[in-house]
């Protein structure tokens, strides 16, 4: 490591060094071997550097990350002095870090928000089934951001008790905006799309209307009959003015994409 890159995070006022890291980040992301371990040593040291460099960083930790990190991402995960808990969770998910996850798991009780939903966040990246229980109470958090990563994070992990949550959640709808949970449904694709299509014979408008969001999200062609049957006749309204027709209208142009962009990476 060039000696100069070490100090340019440590000597001058913070928007000097703040300039330095965008530097050292851009040369890092290019293959420079010595940005990239100015970077690491700034992670491995961190108490030494300022707070504001040392999350500014690891939102790029993927140009420079590699095992020797591991360690002190963990310390940090739990240094509540520091107080860089989130950007720690960040950087555990960004270099697959799954001793994270008891430290994760942890904060989802944390005080600060960013920090309990870059822990959502991690956990949906980095955990598997054994979370899923712990993840399943913040889809009834107040918070709706904390509701959606949670929903993200089901479907990432996937799993029987995932989608039992999800449902409970489509079934039982405790919020008048679920688009996240049709998102995460339709995750769970093809073994969710009968569940789907019979959501949208339903009375209720607004369970045909989430599944019809959920089906075009999925991309597969046995929604396509539904869509268009809900797009051409149904005229139900949901409890916040949303139009059936429309979400199906919507829901079919979607899966499209969703088939296209299938095909072109295919070919």
């Amino acid at each position: 490591m060039n000696p100069a890159d070490a100090r340019s995070l440590k000597d001058g006022g913070l928007e000097t060094r703040k300039e330095n890291l965008r530097l050292l980040l851009v040369r890092a992301g290019d293959g420079d071997a010595s940005a990239q371990e100015a970077l690491r040593a700034l992670v491995r040291d961190y108490p030494d550097y300022h707070r504001t460099l040392y999350s500014l960083a690891l939102n790029r930790a993927e140009v420079f990350g590699d095992d020797s990190l591991k360690a002190p991402l963990l310390a940090s995960l739990a240094d509540t002095r520091y107080n860089c808990q989130a950007w720690a969770a960040m950087g555990c998910a960004a270099l697959g870090f799954r001793e994270a996850v008891p430290g994760l798991l942890a904060m989802l009780n944390h005080s600060q928000e960013m920090a309990r939903e870059q822990a959502v966040i991690a956990l949906g990246e980095l955990g598997d089934e054994s979370v899923v229980p712990a993840l399943i109470p913040v889809l009834q958090d107040p918070i709706s951001g904390m509701r959606e990563r949670a929903a993200e994070s089901l479907g990432m992990i996937g799993g029987d008790e995932a989608l039992t949550a999800l449902w409970d959640e489509f079934d039982n709808r405790r919020y008048y905006r679920i688009g996240y949970i049709a998102s995460a449904l339709s995750t769970f694709t093809p073994d969710v799309i009968p569940r789907l299509l019979e959501a949208a014979e339903r009375t209720d408008p607004d369970q045909r209307y989430w599944a019809a969001v959920a089906l075009g999200s999925t991309g597969d062609d046995r929604a396509v009959p539904t869509l268009e049957r809900l797009m051409a006749n149904d005229r139900g309204a949901t409890v916040f003015d949303g139009m059936v027709s429309v979400a199906a209208k919507k829901g079919l142009r979607t899966l499209r994409r969703i088939q296209a962009a299938i095909a072109a990476r295919e070919s």
